[in-house]
């Protein structure tokens, strides 16, 4: 035997642990025993290279046998029988793909979600509001209780697989123990069988009717949020927990408030003479008509903040504002008299302005004539 473990891959000294690697699955892949029917020679070789790569793959390993060989390695290294363990299990599944037994899935069997879009005016979003949300959706089995079986009779567990879901094969090799497993055919992987099912809902345990679920939408909700509703989806095939229901929200615009975050915004449209003088106006905000007061010279762009009068927080305490931007209406369609009181004001300011206009093409443009 030869006690080179470099030679035994066919690697250089100074190998890579990636060259290493492809050495070794190159030679496990030929002399595997379940290749070569059980031959004792490819056994022993197979042996051999897997201690060697045991051995050269650890940096720490490797270094111990470049200084002392393989018979000197200070007591630390493995043994044959340390590496046909368990370890080497590990080792060849993640080169191979060796399956292991799972059994059947832990834990109940869940419903599938429903997802639904509900609308919602701009002051429900805003305020919050219980809706009745109505879908088409899977409900219980009225006549069987959920339980797929013939009112009367019962669900057995498979006698094929004991209930496990899974069939298991367990064979011999030089690995040890090998177990594989694949879903159950009788059962389909469900443990159970339904020997007489339930006409109503042919063994299913639901069948799919009108349902009518009442949301509480939480104040402050925006266009697009979604909303989770625990166990109020699809109810779970023979028994489980059903699934969960998930409610999109579509908010409608508002004619006169803009949402930004939490707050709101919205034009306020003053004349000329109250930009200019000043003077108190109502604001309508969604909690009803409030009073502000306009200062003297306010401008176009001014913005007015109505605290705690926009969107409640969500996720919190308090609310937004209300923020009022001023845009000033210069008037139009004035009267002769209204005129003349501007241009007078325009005179008295120095400030020029158009010509008025008078004849006969200008009595025309007025109606007059």
């Amino acid at each position: 035997m030869a006690t080179d473990y470099y030679e035994l891959l066919g690697v250089d000294r100074r190998a890579t642990e990636d060259e290493l690697k492809r050495a070794y699955r190159q030679l496990a892949n030929t002399l595997h025993p379940d290749k070569n029917g059980g031959d004792p020679e490819s056994e022993a070789r197979f042996k051999e290279v897997t201690l060697a790569y045991e051995t050269l793959r650890d940096p720490e390993r490797r270094r111990r046998y470049d200084m002392f060989g393989p018979n000197e390695q200070g007591g630390a290294g493995p043994s044959m029988g340390d590496v046909f363990g368990s370890g080497l299990g590990d080792l060849f599944e993640s080169f191979f793909g060796g399956q292991r037994f799972t059994g059947r899935p832990s834990g109940p069997r869940r419903g599938e979600e429903i997802e639904v879009v509900v609308d919602l005016a701009f002051e429900e979003a805003v305020f919050g509001v219980s809706k009745p949300v109505e879908f088409r959706g899977l409900v219980p089995c009225p006549d069987c209780g959920g339980s797929g079986a013939t009112p009367g009779t019962s669900v057995s567990s498979c006698p094929d697989c004991g209930g496990q879901g899974q069939l298991r094969r367990v064979r011999q090799s030089i690995l040890g123990q090998v177990v594989t497993s694949s879903p159950c055919p009788r059962c389909r992987g469900e443990g159970e069988i339904v020997a007489s099912p339930c006409p109503a809902c042919r063994g299913e345990g639901r069948r799919s009717e009108n349902r009518s679920v009442v949301v509480e939408v939480p104040a402050g909700v925006d266009d697009g949020s979604t909303l989770r509703i625990t166990s109020a989806g699809a109810p779970a095939p023979r028994g489980g927990v059903p699934g969960d229901l998930y409610v999109h929200l579509r908010v409608a615009p508002h004619e006169s408030f803009q949402r930004a975050g939490n707050d709101l915004v919205t034009v306020l449209h003053l004349p000329l003479t109250q930009a200019a003088l000043g003077a108190d106006v109502v604001i309508e905000t969604l909690d009803g008509a409030e009073t502000v007061t306009i200062p003297p010279g306010t401008q176009t762009g001014k913005v007015f903040r109505l605290r705690a009068r926009g969107v409640p927080h969500v996720r919190g305490r308090g609310r937004g504002d209300l923020h009022a931007q001023v845009v000033v209406d210069t008037p139009v369609e004035l009267t002769k008299e209204e005129e003349h009181l501007l241009r007078e004001l325009a005179a008295k300011r120095g400030e020029q302005v158009a010509r008025e206009e008078s004849g006969f093409f200008s009595r025309i443009r007025s109606g007059h004539g």
